[in-house]
Protein backbone atom coordinates (compact mmCIF):
# COMPACT_ATOMS: atom_id res chain seq x y z
CA UNK A 1 0.00 0.00 0.00
CA UNK A 2 2.89 2.77 0.75
CA UNK A 3 4.28 1.53 -2.06
CA UNK A 4 1.33 2.39 -4.07
CA UNK A 5 0.89 5.50 -2.39
CA UNK A 6 4.58 6.47 -2.82
CA UNK A 7 4.84 5.53 -7.01
CA UNK A 8 1.59 7.47 -7.32
CA UNK A 9 3.12 10.64 -6.23
CA UNK A 10 5.70 10.09 -8.98
CA UNK A 11 3.01 10.28 -11.78
CA UNK A 12 1.88 14.16 -11.97
CA UNK A 13 -1.24 13.42 -12.98
CA UNK A 14 -1.87 11.18 -10.08
CA UNK A 15 0.09 13.34 -7.91
CA UNK A 16 -2.47 16.36 -9.28
CA UNK A 17 -5.46 14.50 -8.28
CA UNK A 18 -3.93 12.97 -4.47
CA UNK A 19 -3.41 16.67 -3.93
CA UNK A 20 -6.66 18.12 -5.09
CA UNK A 21 -8.58 15.60 -3.04
CA UNK A 22 -6.27 16.57 0.52
CA UNK A 23 -6.80 20.40 -0.47
CA UNK A 24 -10.61 19.53 -0.99
CA UNK A 25 -11.07 17.83 2.28
CA UNK A 26 -9.01 20.17 4.11
CA UNK A 27 -11.99 23.18 3.15
CA UNK A 28 -14.12 20.46 4.19
CA UNK A 29 -12.59 19.72 7.85
CA UNK A 30 -11.93 23.93 8.19
CA UNK A 31 -15.86 24.76 7.30
CA UNK A 32 -16.90 22.53 10.18
CA UNK A 33 -15.34 24.82 12.30
CA UNK A 34 -17.18 27.53 10.96
CA UNK A 35 -20.64 28.32 13.42
CA UNK A 36 -23.89 29.17 12.33
CA UNK A 37 -25.10 32.85 13.37
CA UNK A 38 -27.49 32.58 16.54
CA UNK A 39 -27.21 33.31 20.31
CA UNK A 40 -26.33 29.85 21.35
CA UNK A 41 -26.25 27.97 24.84
CA UNK A 42 -23.41 25.83 25.10
CA UNK A 43 -24.46 24.01 28.19
CA UNK A 44 -27.74 23.22 26.70
CA UNK A 45 -25.99 22.13 23.35
CA UNK A 46 -23.91 19.52 25.15
CA UNK A 47 -26.58 17.89 27.05
CA UNK A 48 -28.11 17.12 23.61
CA UNK A 49 -25.68 15.62 21.89
CA UNK A 50 -25.61 12.49 24.27
CA UNK A 51 -25.23 8.51 23.62
CA UNK A 52 -28.68 7.70 23.41
CA UNK A 53 -30.25 10.03 20.59
CA UNK A 54 -30.15 10.50 16.89
CA UNK A 55 -27.87 13.87 17.00
CA UNK A 56 -25.18 11.94 18.55
CA UNK A 57 -25.53 9.29 15.19
CA UNK A 58 -26.05 12.51 13.03
CA UNK A 59 -22.65 13.91 14.44
CA UNK A 60 -20.98 11.09 14.45
CA UNK A 61 -21.20 11.43 10.21
CA UNK A 62 -20.61 15.08 10.34
CA UNK A 63 -17.37 14.16 11.52
CA UNK A 64 -18.25 16.77 14.71
CA UNK A 65 -19.59 19.57 12.96
CA UNK A 66 -22.94 18.88 14.85
CA UNK A 67 -21.73 19.32 18.28
CA UNK A 68 -20.20 22.34 17.24
CA UNK A 69 -22.91 24.03 15.58
CA UNK A 70 -21.30 24.90 11.77
CA UNK A 71 -22.54 25.35 8.87
CA UNK A 72 -21.55 21.99 7.68
CA UNK A 73 -23.61 19.99 11.06
CA UNK A 74 -26.25 17.87 8.22
CA UNK A 75 -22.99 17.04 6.39
CA UNK A 76 -24.21 14.82 3.00
CA UNK A 77 -26.77 12.96 5.15
CA UNK A 78 -29.43 14.52 2.92
CA UNK A 79 -27.80 13.74 0.21
CA UNK A 80 -27.22 9.69 0.95
CA UNK A 81 -30.65 9.91 1.92
CA UNK A 82 -32.00 11.43 -1.39
CA UNK A 83 -29.94 8.85 -3.32
CA UNK A 84 -31.37 6.16 -1.07
CA UNK A 85 -35.09 6.95 -2.39
CA UNK A 86 -34.13 7.30 -5.64
CA UNK A 87 -32.29 3.87 -5.57
CA UNK A 88 -35.77 2.49 -3.89
CA UNK A 89 -37.82 4.17 -6.33
CA UNK A 90 -35.72 3.15 -9.73
CA UNK A 91 -36.40 -0.49 -8.81
CA UNK A 92 -40.27 0.78 -8.20
CA UNK A 93 -41.36 3.12 -11.11
CA UNK A 94 -41.10 1.79 -14.97
CA UNK A 95 -40.27 5.01 -15.96
CA UNK A 96 -37.16 5.53 -13.73
CA UNK A 97 -35.87 1.68 -14.07
CA UNK A 98 -36.03 2.36 -18.03
CA UNK A 99 -34.61 5.61 -17.31
CA UNK A 100 -31.60 4.15 -15.84
CA UNK A 101 -30.80 1.78 -18.23
CA UNK A 102 -30.42 4.41 -21.03
CA UNK A 103 -26.18 4.70 -20.20
CA UNK A 104 -24.93 7.99 -19.65
CA UNK A 105 -27.40 10.17 -20.29
CA UNK A 106 -29.77 8.25 -18.51
CA UNK A 107 -27.47 8.74 -15.49
CA UNK A 108 -27.13 12.01 -15.40
CA UNK A 109 -31.10 12.67 -15.44
CA UNK A 110 -30.86 10.75 -12.62
CA UNK A 111 -28.19 12.31 -10.74
CA UNK A 112 -29.83 15.25 -11.50
CA UNK A 113 -32.90 14.01 -9.43
CA UNK A 114 -30.64 12.92 -6.51
CA UNK A 115 -29.74 16.79 -7.03
CA UNK A 116 -33.13 18.12 -6.36
CA UNK A 117 -33.99 15.71 -3.80
CA UNK A 118 -31.00 16.70 -1.78
CA UNK A 119 -31.92 20.13 -1.63
CA UNK A 120 -35.44 19.38 -0.60
CA UNK A 121 -34.55 16.98 2.27
CA UNK A 122 -31.97 19.73 3.27
CA UNK A 123 -34.55 22.13 3.75
CA UNK A 124 -36.83 19.58 5.45
CA UNK A 125 -34.13 18.39 7.47
CA UNK A 126 -32.10 21.70 8.27
CA UNK A 127 -36.09 23.31 9.76
CA UNK A 128 -36.70 20.20 11.50
CA UNK A 129 -32.98 20.64 13.31
CA UNK A 130 -33.53 24.31 13.89
CA UNK A 131 -36.64 23.14 15.92
CA UNK A 132 -35.63 19.87 17.75
CA UNK A 133 -32.59 22.58 18.77
CA UNK A 134 -34.21 25.72 20.03
CA UNK A 135 -33.68 24.25 23.53
CA UNK A 136 -30.16 25.61 23.00
CA UNK A 137 -30.79 28.86 21.89
CA UNK A 138 -31.50 31.91 24.33
CA UNK A 139 -34.30 33.70 22.82
CA UNK A 140 -34.81 32.20 19.55
CA UNK A 141 -36.56 34.44 17.29
CA UNK A 142 -38.05 33.57 13.60
CA UNK A 143 -35.26 35.44 11.91
CA UNK A 144 -33.22 33.24 13.93
CA UNK A 145 -34.74 29.93 12.14
CA UNK A 146 -34.82 31.74 9.04
CA UNK A 147 -30.93 32.16 9.19
CA UNK A 148 -30.23 28.42 10.77
CA UNK A 149 -32.28 26.37 7.62
CA UNK A 150 -30.52 28.62 5.50
CA UNK A 151 -27.14 28.21 6.58
CA UNK A 152 -27.55 23.98 7.25
CA UNK A 153 -29.36 24.22 3.47
CA UNK A 154 -26.56 26.28 2.12
CA UNK A 155 -24.16 24.00 3.68
CA UNK A 156 -25.44 20.72 2.94
CA UNK A 157 -25.33 21.32 -1.02
CA UNK A 158 -21.93 22.91 -0.73
CA UNK A 159 -21.00 19.59 0.56
CA UNK A 160 -22.61 18.08 -2.55
CA UNK A 161 -20.77 19.74 -4.80
CA UNK A 162 -17.38 19.54 -3.16
CA UNK A 163 -18.28 15.73 -2.95
CA UNK A 164 -19.04 15.52 -7.13
CA UNK A 165 -15.67 17.61 -7.52
CA UNK A 166 -13.78 14.96 -5.60
CA UNK A 167 -15.05 12.49 -7.47
CA UNK A 168 -14.48 14.46 -10.98
CA UNK A 169 -11.05 15.96 -10.15
CA UNK A 170 -9.98 13.91 -6.85
CA UNK A 171 -9.23 10.09 -6.19
CA UNK A 172 -11.98 7.86 -5.03
CA UNK A 173 -16.00 8.63 -4.10
CA UNK A 174 -16.29 12.46 -2.96
CA UNK A 175 -19.14 11.75 -0.73
CA UNK A 176 -17.87 8.76 0.63
CA UNK A 177 -14.60 10.22 0.90
CA UNK A 178 -16.16 13.42 3.33
CA UNK A 179 -17.89 11.27 5.64
CA UNK A 180 -14.56 8.90 5.88
CA UNK A 181 -12.34 12.11 6.58
CA UNK A 182 -15.17 12.95 9.20
CA UNK A 183 -15.47 9.36 10.79
CA UNK A 184 -11.16 9.51 10.71
CA UNK A 185 -11.51 12.83 12.65
CA UNK A 186 -13.28 11.68 15.80
CA UNK A 187 -12.06 8.15 15.85
CA UNK A 188 -8.23 9.43 16.55
CA UNK A 189 -8.80 11.76 19.34
CA UNK A 190 -10.97 8.98 20.59
CA UNK A 191 -8.27 6.09 20.56
CA UNK A 192 -5.34 9.12 22.24
CA UNK A 193 -7.95 9.42 25.13
CA UNK A 194 -8.24 6.07 25.50
CA UNK A 195 -5.12 5.39 25.69
CA UNK A 196 -4.57 8.38 27.70
CA UNK A 197 -7.60 7.32 30.07
CA UNK A 198 -5.16 4.17 30.54
CA UNK A 199 -2.11 5.79 31.57
CA UNK A 200 -4.28 7.29 34.51
CA UNK A 201 -5.02 4.15 35.74
CA UNK A 202 -1.34 3.21 36.81
CA UNK A 203 1.68 1.84 35.11
CA UNK A 204 0.88 -1.92 35.50
CA UNK A 205 -2.36 -1.64 34.15
CA UNK A 206 -1.81 0.63 31.45
CA UNK A 207 0.69 -1.48 30.03
CA UNK A 208 -1.43 -4.38 29.59
CA UNK A 209 -4.36 -2.42 28.59
CA UNK A 210 -2.22 -0.65 25.80
CA UNK A 211 -0.96 -3.58 24.52
CA UNK A 212 -4.70 -5.23 24.57
CA UNK A 213 -6.23 -2.57 22.83
CA UNK A 214 -3.80 -2.44 20.29
CA UNK A 215 -4.02 -6.18 20.10
CA UNK A 216 -7.78 -6.07 19.70
CA UNK A 217 -7.80 -2.90 17.42
CA UNK A 218 -5.51 -4.96 14.65
CA UNK A 219 -7.45 -7.84 14.75
CA UNK A 220 -10.98 -5.96 14.56
CA UNK A 221 -9.71 -3.74 11.40
CA UNK A 222 -8.38 -7.11 9.76
CA UNK A 223 -11.69 -8.77 10.74
CA UNK A 224 -13.85 -6.10 8.92
CA UNK A 225 -11.19 -5.80 6.00
CA UNK A 226 -11.59 -10.62 5.31
CA UNK A 227 -15.51 -10.04 5.78
CA UNK A 228 -16.20 -6.51 3.29
CA UNK A 229 -13.48 -8.33 1.00
CA UNK A 230 -15.41 -11.21 1.02
CA UNK A 231 -17.32 -12.88 -1.65
CA UNK A 232 -18.75 -16.24 -2.98
CA UNK A 233 -17.24 -16.73 -6.97
CA UNK A 234 -20.60 -18.64 -8.80
CA UNK A 235 -19.12 -19.98 -12.07
CA UNK A 236 -20.49 -19.27 -14.93
CA UNK A 237 -20.05 -20.32 -18.57
CA UNK A 238 -21.27 -18.78 -21.82
CA UNK A 239 -21.47 -20.86 -24.84
CA UNK A 240 -20.33 -20.34 -28.19
CA UNK A 241 -22.57 -18.30 -30.36
CA UNK A 242 -22.29 -18.61 -34.63
CA UNK A 243 -22.84 -15.05 -35.80
CA UNK A 244 -22.55 -14.61 -39.65
CA UNK A 245 -19.43 -16.84 -40.42
CA UNK A 246 -17.93 -16.27 -36.83
CA UNK A 247 -17.98 -18.06 -33.88
CA UNK A 248 -18.02 -15.37 -30.53
CA UNK A 249 -18.35 -16.25 -26.97
CA UNK A 250 -17.40 -19.74 -25.27
CA UNK A 251 -15.35 -18.56 -22.31
CA UNK A 252 -15.83 -18.59 -18.36
CA UNK A 253 -15.90 -16.39 -16.10
CA UNK A 254 -17.48 -16.09 -12.40
CA UNK A 255 -20.30 -14.07 -10.27
CA UNK A 256 -19.00 -12.37 -7.11
CA UNK A 257 -21.79 -12.17 -4.50
CA UNK A 258 -20.32 -10.23 -1.87
CA UNK A 259 -20.40 -11.57 1.77
CA UNK A 260 -21.31 -8.14 3.30
CA UNK A 261 -24.13 -7.18 0.33
CA UNK A 262 -25.56 -4.57 2.36
CA UNK A 263 -22.38 -2.95 3.41
CA UNK A 264 -22.99 -0.14 6.51
CA UNK A 265 -26.80 0.88 5.46
CA UNK A 266 -28.56 -2.13 7.62
CA UNK A 267 -26.17 -0.60 10.47
CA UNK A 268 -27.63 3.18 9.84
CA UNK A 269 -31.09 2.37 9.53
CA UNK A 270 -31.28 0.09 12.57
CA UNK A 271 -29.22 3.36 14.42
CA UNK A 272 -31.94 5.59 13.27
CA UNK A 273 -34.99 3.60 14.29
CA UNK A 274 -34.39 2.56 17.96
CA UNK A 275 -32.38 6.36 18.85
CA UNK A 276 -36.07 8.11 17.79
CA UNK A 277 -37.78 7.16 20.72
CA UNK A 278 -34.88 7.74 23.37
CA UNK A 279 -34.38 11.13 21.65
CA UNK A 280 -38.24 12.00 21.60
CA UNK A 281 -38.02 10.71 25.33
CA UNK A 282 -35.02 13.16 25.86
CA UNK A 283 -36.84 16.33 25.31
CA UNK A 284 -40.24 14.95 28.03
CA UNK A 285 -40.17 15.51 31.98
CA UNK A 286 -38.41 12.56 33.82
CA UNK A 287 -41.44 11.69 35.72
CA UNK A 288 -43.79 11.06 32.06
CA UNK A 289 -44.30 7.62 31.91
CA UNK A 290 -43.60 8.06 28.10
CA UNK A 291 -40.50 9.03 28.41
CA UNK A 292 -39.74 6.47 30.89
CA UNK A 293 -40.70 3.79 28.45
CA UNK A 294 -39.10 5.49 25.51
CA UNK A 295 -35.72 5.72 27.54
CA UNK A 296 -35.84 1.64 28.32
CA UNK A 297 -34.44 1.13 24.77
CA UNK A 298 -31.57 3.75 25.48
CA UNK A 299 -28.30 2.54 23.72
CA UNK A 300 -26.67 -0.17 26.57
CA UNK A 301 -29.46 -1.45 27.99
CA UNK A 302 -30.55 -5.36 27.23
CA UNK A 303 -33.45 -4.50 25.31
CA UNK A 304 -31.42 -1.99 22.89
CA UNK A 305 -29.13 -4.31 22.07
CA UNK A 306 -31.46 -7.12 21.23
CA UNK A 307 -33.57 -4.90 19.55
CA UNK A 308 -30.12 -3.55 17.62
CA UNK A 309 -29.62 -7.25 16.78
CA UNK A 310 -33.01 -8.26 15.09
CA UNK A 311 -33.17 -5.06 13.07
CA UNK A 312 -30.02 -5.44 11.86
CA UNK A 313 -30.60 -8.91 10.35
CA UNK A 314 -34.03 -7.44 9.22
CA UNK A 315 -32.53 -4.58 7.47
CA UNK A 316 -29.59 -6.86 5.68
CA UNK A 317 -31.93 -9.18 4.25
CA UNK A 318 -34.47 -6.35 3.36
CA UNK A 319 -31.88 -4.59 1.96
CA UNK A 320 -29.73 -7.46 0.01
CA UNK A 321 -32.86 -8.25 -1.85
CA UNK A 322 -33.58 -4.71 -2.91
CA UNK A 323 -30.14 -4.40 -4.15
CA UNK A 324 -29.87 -8.15 -5.66
CA UNK A 325 -32.00 -9.91 -7.84
CA UNK A 326 -31.45 -13.60 -8.83
CA UNK A 327 -34.40 -13.50 -11.56
CA UNK A 328 -33.04 -10.61 -12.87
CA UNK A 329 -29.07 -12.06 -13.06
CA UNK A 330 -30.45 -15.15 -14.39
CA UNK A 331 -32.47 -13.39 -17.00
CA UNK A 332 -29.23 -11.78 -17.94
CA UNK A 333 -27.34 -14.94 -17.95
CA UNK A 334 -29.80 -16.67 -19.89
CA UNK A 335 -29.77 -13.86 -22.49
CA UNK A 336 -26.27 -13.65 -23.57
CA UNK A 337 -25.74 -17.61 -23.39
CA UNK A 338 -24.45 -17.76 -19.85
CA UNK A 339 -25.55 -21.00 -17.40
CA UNK A 340 -24.34 -21.90 -13.92
CA UNK A 341 -22.42 -25.25 -14.59
CA UNK A 342 -24.97 -28.42 -13.69
CA UNK A 343 -27.71 -25.79 -12.78
CA UNK A 344 -30.47 -25.38 -16.01
CA UNK A 345 -30.89 -21.74 -16.90
CA UNK A 346 -33.92 -19.74 -16.07
CA UNK A 347 -35.49 -20.41 -12.53
CA UNK A 348 -33.43 -23.24 -11.75
CA UNK A 349 -30.71 -20.77 -11.76
CA UNK A 350 -32.70 -17.79 -9.60
CA UNK A 351 -33.63 -20.22 -7.56
CA UNK A 352 -29.81 -21.36 -6.89
CA UNK A 353 -28.74 -17.88 -6.86
CA UNK A 354 -31.03 -16.92 -3.93
CA UNK A 355 -30.68 -19.90 -2.02
CA UNK A 356 -26.66 -19.66 -1.93
CA UNK A 357 -27.61 -15.49 -1.40
CA UNK A 358 -30.01 -16.07 1.77
CA UNK A 359 -26.67 -18.28 3.22
CA UNK A 360 -24.28 -15.66 2.67
CA UNK A 361 -26.63 -13.14 3.88
CA UNK A 362 -26.83 -14.77 7.28
CA UNK A 363 -23.05 -14.51 7.56
CA UNK A 364 -23.09 -11.05 6.57
CA UNK A 365 -25.84 -10.30 9.31
CA UNK A 366 -23.84 -11.99 11.45
CA UNK A 367 -20.65 -10.18 11.15
CA UNK A 368 -22.51 -6.60 10.97
CA UNK A 369 -24.39 -7.38 14.46
CA UNK A 370 -20.79 -8.45 15.90
CA UNK A 371 -19.32 -5.18 14.88
CA UNK A 372 -22.32 -2.87 15.71
CA UNK A 373 -22.79 -3.82 19.59
CA UNK A 374 -18.45 -4.04 19.95
CA UNK A 375 -18.31 -0.21 21.53
CA UNK A 376 -20.80 -1.83 23.98
CA UNK A 377 -18.68 -4.90 24.75
CA UNK A 378 -15.34 -3.04 25.35
CA UNK A 379 -16.32 -2.18 29.18
CA UNK A 380 -16.42 -5.85 30.16
CA UNK A 381 -12.68 -6.32 29.25
CA UNK A 382 -10.47 -6.07 31.89
CA UNK A 383 -8.72 -2.60 32.16
CA UNK A 384 -11.52 -0.69 30.12
CA UNK A 385 -14.46 -0.67 33.03
CA UNK A 386 -16.04 2.70 33.21
CA UNK A 387 -14.10 3.36 29.79
CA UNK A 388 -16.24 4.33 26.80
CA UNK A 389 -14.42 3.48 23.42
CA UNK A 390 -15.70 3.77 19.99
CA UNK A 391 -13.82 1.42 18.22
CA UNK A 392 -16.45 -0.87 16.19
CA UNK A 393 -19.83 -0.23 15.01
CA UNK A 394 -20.58 2.11 12.03
CA UNK A 395 -17.22 4.00 12.16
CA UNK A 396 -14.59 1.59 11.56
CA UNK A 397 -17.05 -0.24 8.72
CA UNK A 398 -17.45 3.19 7.16
CA UNK A 399 -13.36 3.91 7.32
CA UNK A 400 -12.35 0.78 6.49
CA UNK A 401 -14.13 0.20 3.69
CA UNK A 402 -13.71 3.89 2.36
CA UNK A 403 -10.13 3.33 2.63
CA UNK A 404 -10.01 -0.35 1.02
CA UNK A 405 -12.09 1.37 -2.12
CA UNK A 406 -9.55 4.38 -2.99
CA UNK A 407 -6.38 2.22 -2.74
CA UNK A 408 -8.53 -0.08 -5.67
CA UNK A 409 -8.82 3.18 -7.76
CA UNK A 410 -5.31 4.00 -7.15
CA UNK A 411 -3.59 0.36 -8.13
CA UNK A 412 -5.73 0.77 -10.96
CA UNK A 413 -4.83 4.49 -11.97
CA UNK A 414 -1.42 2.95 -11.76
CA UNK A 415 -2.08 -0.08 -13.65
CA UNK A 416 -3.24 2.06 -16.53
CA UNK A 417 -0.55 4.01 -16.65
CA UNK A 418 2.39 2.05 -16.27
CA UNK A 419 1.28 -1.33 -17.90
CA UNK A 420 3.90 -2.12 -20.48
CA UNK A 421 1.81 -5.52 -22.19
CA UNK A 422 3.68 -6.87 -25.08
CA UNK A 423 5.75 -3.97 -25.73
CA UNK A 424 9.15 -3.25 -24.48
Amino acid sequence: MLDAIKTAFKIPDLRKKIIWTLVLLGIFRLGAYIPIPGNWNANRLNDLFGSGNLFSLMDLMAGGALKKMSVFAMSVNPYITSSIIIQLLTMVIPSLQQLSKEGGDGRKKISQYVRYGTVVLSIVQGTTMAFGLQSALNSPTVWDFILIITSLTAGSVFLMWLGEVISERGIGNGISMLIFAGIVSRLIPSAIGTLGNMGAKGVGTSFLSVILFALLAIIIVAGVIWVTQGERKIPVQYAKRMVGRKMYGGGSTYLPMRVNQAGVIPIIFASSVLMFGPTIGSYLPRTNGLAKFLLIFSPGTALYMILYAVLIFVFTYFYTAVSFNPVEVSDNMKKYGGFIPGIRPGKPTAEYLDRVLTRITLAGALFLTLVSLLPYGWSYLPGFQGMQVSLGGTSILIAVGVAIDTMKQIEAQLLMRQYEGFLK
